[in-house]
């Protein structure tokens, strides 16, 4: 069973990562509810303890609003929302993940983050073909570490999704 880490412990763990190791590649791993996801450390900018973000009128339920981060304006998106997770509950854990998504500084909110992990490629299959109305093509595989199962995300291509509205597909 994972624990839940503070902000600031896992940042130092980011940091010390750099770039993917020959061969593997590392993941942040994180909770939306009672799925472990995991998402490529090098879109990871930072993680932040949550804080209420300042609403944008008419924008859906998933994009929560935007705060300043050190002076620039980032959107913060709850993925537990997004992703259809059944109780979206915020706590001491609930945390934002600073990501870098095609240039642009976006906030994910998740329920808590794990830590960090290097998978090589025979670690990760591909993600199960399902005949479903929920749109999968963010999901890049599943990984089996241990007595866990992670969900693998390509988190460029959600955050960059035409509903998110976040990215103007001209800018590519």
């Amino acid at each position: 069973m994972t624990t839940a880490h503070s902000p600031g412990s896992l940042q130092s763990q980011i940091s010390a990562s750099g770039v993917a190791a020959q061969g593997g590649a590392e993941f942040l791993t994180f909770r939306l509810g009672a799925e472990e996801y995991g998402i490529d450390i090098l879109r990871v900018q930072e993680i932040r303890s949550y804080e209420e973000p300042t609403r944008i009128a008419n924008s859906p339920s998933f994009i929560k609003g935007v705060v300043n981060l050190r002076g620039v304006i980032v959107p913060v998106v709850d993925l537990r929302i997004k992703l259809g997770c059944e109780k979206v509950e915020y706590n001491d854990f609930t945390v934002v993940i600073v990501l870098n998504v095609k240039g642009r500084v976006v906030g994910a909110v998740v329920d808590s983050v794990s830590d960090v992990i290097e998978l090589g490629g025979e670690q990760i299959r591909p993600a199960p073909e399902m005949n479903t109305t929920v749109d999968t093509t963010f999901i890049t595989g599943i990984a089996s570490v241990a007595e866990r199962m992670l969900i693998l995300m390509d988190i460029e291509a959600l955050m960059s999704s035409a509903d998110m509205g976040l990215i103007d597909a001209s800018r590519g």
